[in-house]
């Protein structure tokens, strides 16, 4: 019996949405709709309008793994196994490992393979296509989306002759420019690409097989070699690291014949730039959209995005402000998917702003930098319930912990000791320590550091259950 695993893909960066999408925290794990989930929480939620799916296979990054395990959490959405890349290899390595996860797991699985950074509005609509798409005969069918407009950030896939209510695929067709995009949308016989399918898990492999010999075998043995931890699967980093980074549309899709695609006539976004985020906001008469804290006078078709404070504007027109704890992104509406380029500007600059957030999320909860200055610095640390950080020491910084809310347990060397609202510890340079949450509530507390040096870098960890070194 044929059976549908949903795999979602959850490892990019998504630096054209900087500055709220940095390496460190990117697109797929920020709320940009205000629909108050994240792109990964409504993506495993569209489960429910699948027809008898089995638990999602996850493909994230090593970095990303306890965000992707405490938003599917969060978002109470049954998931199986998350798969950890060591590295990036774009998406035909990443399917690859799904595909041998779900044949060890299933009997003739169908993958329904998406990305956590769609944004799809008509789940009937689309639960529709892709009941479709799993009662079709093809072993390859790719989801395309009606044009409603020439966009010239997505690429096209030329229809071919009918195939009930799929097509054959003609063509793929690159971003076009606008002048070409106009034609296509004319021609009626051409949709927007959306990098969703329907996909026989064996049949992929075979054809993986087929066309890029050296990236199946370096996947099956990165696969077969793949150890447990946690809730995770860690593939081999040595024998991933030997396959060739493509995506799936040139590694197998181009090459293959007799491909299907079913058309997709609801609202869906890759959600790629700020235009996009626009595109999707509640816009005034002006057609210009707030989130957060802002105001405008006189201006039109303007995007303010207000994260920490208020922003205000006069006389804006065709602009995007994106406002954030320590960066501020000011940018003509039409040139926002030139943001990736800034950010490798920044790169090149070492500046940290560019991959970093002030916020930081780690697997037992987040801190975040309030206050940085010579020999000193005050962060604010959040503890998730349960959660423990690890047995560490430092040797060049001294540390005051003050609790603002909830309850923390405190290791400094032999003692142990348990501190709530208002009361403090002083753990010494080169002391032993460690901090528990017991308690049923997020822990906060005010962390002040003071020493030669505050890096990350200084910490010495005798004990952790995260598995870090």
């Amino acid at each position: 019996m044929t059976t549908l695993v949903p795999v979602l893909l959850a490892g990019g960066s998504g630096t054209r949405l900087w500055p709220t999408s940095r390496k460190s925290y990117p697109k797929q794990f920020v709320d940009l709709t205000g629909s108050g989930d994240s792109f990964l929480q409504s993506s495993l939620k569209r489960s429910a309008v699948m027809p008898n799916a089995c638990p999602w296979i996850i493909v994230t990054g090593e970095d990303y793994r306890f965000l992707v395990a405490q938003q599917a959490k969060e978002a109470d959405v049954s998931i199986g196994p998350i798969l950890l890349e060591p590295s990036a290899r774009n998406t035909a390595p990443a399917i690859a490992l799904a595909a041998f996860e779900a044949l060890a797991l299933h009997d003739s699985p169908k993958l329904l393979v998406q990305t956590a950074d769609h944004y799809i509005k008509d789940l009937n609509a689309f639960g529709k296509v892709i009941s479709q798409a799993f009662q079709s005969t093809a072993p390859f069918v790719l989801f395309g989306v009606k044009p409603t407009h020439p966009e010239t950030g997505y690429g096209y896939i030329e229809c071919g002759e009918a195939q009930g209510a799929e097509f054959l695929v003609s063509s793929f067709k690159e971003k076009p420019d606008l002048e070409t995009a106009e034609a296509y949308l004319k021609s009626g016989n051409y949709l927007w690409n959306s990098g969703m399918f329907m996909l026989d898990a064996q049949a992929y492999l075979d054809a993986l097989k087929t066309f890029e010999p050296n990236m199946y075998k370096a996947c099956e043995k990165a696969y077969q070699n793949a150890s447990s931890d946690l809730d995770f699967k860690r593939v081999d980093s040595e024998a991933f690291g030997k396959s060739s980074s493509l995506s799936i549309d040139y590694a197998v899709m181009e090459r293959i014949k007799n491909l299907h695609v079913i058309p997709y006539l609801g609202d869906w976004s890759d959600v790629g730039a700020w235009d996009a985020v626009a595109g999707l906001a509640n816009q005034d008469e002006a057609g210009n959209a707030i989130q957060g804290d802002g105001v405008l006078l006189e201006s039109s078709n303007t995007l303010i995005r207000a994260e920490s404070r208020l922003v205000t504007g006069i006389g804006l027109e065709n602009l995007v402000v994106i406002e954030t704890r320590d960066a501020v992104l000011v940018a003509d509406a039409t040139k926002t998917q030139h943001v990736k380029d800034l950010v490798e500007v920044l790169k090149s600059q070492n500046r940290k702003e560019a991959t970093e957030h002030q916020k930081m999320y780690r697997p037992w909860g987040s801190y975040e930098t309030l206050v940085l200055g010579e020999r000193f610095q005050v962060k604010q640390i959040v503890v998730n319930p349960g959660a423990s950080l690890s047995l560490q020491m430092h040797h060049h910084r001294a540390e005051h912990w003050v609790v603002v809310s909830g309850t923390a347990e405190v290791q400094v060397d032999e003692g142990i000791q348990m501190l709530t609202e208002d009361q403090s510890v002083y753990i010494p340079i080169g002391s032993k320590h460690r901090l528990t949450n017991p308690g049923k509530l997020p822990l906060t507390l005010i962390e002040v550091q003071s020493g030669g040096y505050l890096g990350e870098d200084d910490i010495v960890r005798f004990d952790d259950v995260y598995g870090r070194g």
